[in-house]
């Protein structure tokens, strides 16, 4: 479900392994990054090395099919309406003109700072953190519809299979060193877990997507702020 590998494949959901979908959302991130970064090598060997980097951002985009960019647009409609309506904004189809203009503005946001940025061998943990902090608000806090993949996700997710996403994403951070990567991440999670709790009273498919998205964009910035200090 996280990317569009293999291309073109319509994905069905069975009960009994959502929970396992959810465990391995760390390591689909870890995957992601790491074509990403392997891609860039490649591509900076035929191309300049800014161009490069917007061809993996694009690929970025490709890879995920734009999944949790569309949740992060539909977040932002429903803070552009009255508390009441915001379910309901959220969960239409159709783009507003707040979700249009704030996309817009975060993927160049985003873009710049993958411009700028030199560590690009961090792209794999930073994509890891992202869905790991999705991992954790499907854990611990309120799902706000009663149907759909992600109340499905919720029920099924177990407590032994978050030890086993925490073990994993914790290995990865000692390996690299990433723990001021890891503190970022959880203090976004603190944040947004405070923002929409008191909003809307828990969270959805659509704030999951946000989550990953603001994420991977401050994480980005804080390795800008460590490279360039």
């Amino acid at each position: 479900m996280l990317t569009t590998i293999p291309f073109f494949k319509t994905h069905d959901f069975f009960r009994g392994i959502n929970g396992y979908a959810v465990m391995s959302y760390p390591l689909v991130g870890l995957l992601l990054g790491t074509l990403l970064y392997f891609s860039y090598n490649g591509l900076v060997e035929f191309f300049p090395v800014e161009h490069a980097k917007i061809m993996i951002f694009v690929m970025w985009i490709m890879l995920t099919g734009a999944l949790h960019l569309d949740g992060f647009s539909d977040t932002v409609d429903g803070l552009f309406v009255p508390k009441e309506r915001s379910e309901v904004v959220m969960r239409d189809p159709n783009v507003g003109g707040m979700g249009m203009v704030f996309t817009i503005t975060f993927l160049l946001l985003k873009a710049s700072a993958l411009w700028f940025l030199d560590v690009l061998y961090l792209l794999p943990v930073i994509l890891m953190l992202g869905r790991y902090n999705a991992v954790l608000a499907i854990y611990l806090f309120p799902y706000i519809r009663k149907e759909g993949m992600g109340a499905l996700a919720k029920a099924e997710f177990a407590t032994w299979q978050l030890w086993i996403a925490s073990l994993f994403v914790a290995g990865v951070v000692i390996i690299t060193g990433s723990w001021l990567l890891l503190a970022f991440t959880l203090l976004i999670l603190l944040l947004v877990k405070l923002f929409f709790i008191r909003r809307l009273g828990g969270f959805s498919g659509d704030i999951y997507g946000f989550l990953i998205e603001v994420t991977e964009l401050v994480l980005l910035n804080i390795l800008l702020i460590g490279v360039t200090t």
